[in-house]
């Protein structure tokens, strides 16, 4: 029997309000976003970011996880994995009852009719949901609408004979779900392009060939079964990981257009390349709204939650570092004390523990963003925990 899917919540949003506000909201947080963005105690002056924290898709998902524990208090509930990448809510669902199926000992192939799966925000693959199908487990979709519509891009491209080039990382749950999209029938190719250096690398391809099989070896786990460079790189169209740095989506797009004008001539170029705006407005929006910060106030040092999965929090600590000295937290157990804080730096791939990282005199001016997945409850913990590190003494707000 197929499955039955909720794909618009399970009229329980009134019902989980009030247990989601107590988990995820932060009365501070809600004052400053009602004035100035702007916290001040003692000789600290915290700016906020004008956008950070969850964004609606992720509101959206944990809402729908909430209601799907009320919905079925006598069922197994199931999460494919983590619903958004960040541990904090993560570990609340886990305590809820809600079981992850990445987790040690569960058996996604041992599901059944009597079993509720929550699909992530990310989405997940073709062949995945088709497994949920024939189990005939009762699913709810929390796929985000952004995620969507890059697969809604993918699919025009593999039905109109271009291939899909994905800027993102293949080993992400959401550019896995969108890379099997171009394989539903009509099928086309894919290819998974991280950054600008393998961009400039398939670029140099479509424009003067090359090594066929050294360039199958590179990409042999980003491109699709069967792949042919000399074949499936005449018509390429673009898409992106909802969650990249958008001036990288952006200047990845524009290194195909011009290689392919350069290998086909501009005439030819509608014939051979395509590009659908598939960039979130959320993950914009949160990277402008960094950029904006650290030019509308100066700033000692940015301190950026979130993650250390969490490839759009990765990418505000990114544009952060670029600038001023940056701290990516995961939260703010990892702000040690005034003199030590543990934080995983922009490039890197393990957390470290650094010292001297909050000026010890004078006025401190700290810039404060937090990832899509990061809720509001652990800003406000690290805003009075940075504010009880700068000004010990009496008076804080």
């Amino acid at each position: 029997m197929p499955s039955l899917i909720f794909r618009k919540g399970l009229d329980l949003k009134a019902a989980v309000a009030g247990e989601l506000a107590q988990d995820y909201r932060s009365a501070l947080v809600d004052e400053l976003k009602a004035t100035d963005f702007t916290f001040r105690s003692g000789r600290l002056t915290l700016h906020l970011a004008r956008e950070f924290g969850f964004c609606y898709g992720v509101d959206r998902a944990v809402d729908y996880a909430y209601q799907s524990r009320r919905k079925f208090p006598d069922r197994r509930v199931y999460l494919t994995g983590e619903i958004i990448h960040n541990p904090h809510v993560n570990e609340k669902l886990r305590s809820s009852g809600i079981r992850f199926l990445d987790d040690p000992g569960e058996s996604p192939e041992a599901l059944g009719p009597d079993d509720v799966v929550i699909l992530p925000a990310f989405g997940v693959t073709i062949a995945q949901l088709a497994a949920f199908d024939r189990q005939g487990c009762t699913l709810v979709d929390t796929t985000c609408g952004s995620v969507l519509n890059v697969w809604k891009a993918v699919r025009r491209y593999a039905e109109d004979g271009f291939t899909s080039i994905i800027h993102g990382k293949i080993h992400h749950e959401e550019t896995r779900a969108t890379a099997s999209q171009a394989l539903k029938p009509p099928s086309g190719p894919y290819l998974v392009v991280l950054d600008r250096e393998e961009a400039a690398d398939v670029c140099r391809y479509i424009r003067d060939g090359g090594d066929r099989d050294a360039f199958l070896a590179r990409y042999a786990d980003a491109a699709s079964p069967g792949f042919d460079p000399d074949r499936d790189l005449g018509r390429v169209g673009l898409a992106n990981q909802t969650t990249m740095l958008m001036t990288e989506s952006l200047e990845v797009g524009e290194m195909f257009r011009e290689a392919v004008t350069a290998r086909y001539g501009s005439d030819a170029l509608a014939d051979h390349y395509r590009a659908f705006d598939t960039i979130c407005s959320a993950t914009q929006d949160r990277q402008d709204a960094v950029v904006s910060l650290l030019r509308d106030y100066p700033v000692d040092l940015m301190v950026v939650i979130g993650g250390y999965n969490s490839s759009n929090t990765l990418n505000l600590a990114k544009i952060c570092a670029e600038r001023v000295p940056t701290y990516h937290v995961a939260d703010d157990d990892c702000l040690v004390s005034a003199d030590e804080i543990r934080h995983r730096p922009a490039g890197q791939k393990a957390e470290i523990t650094a010292r001297g990282w909050l000026p010890p005199e004078g006025p401190v001016r700290v810039g404060l963003t937090a990832g899509a997945s990061t809720p509001d409850n652990l800003v406000g913990a690290t805003i009075l925990k940075i504010s009880a590190f700068a000004d010990p003494g009496p008076g804080a707000r």
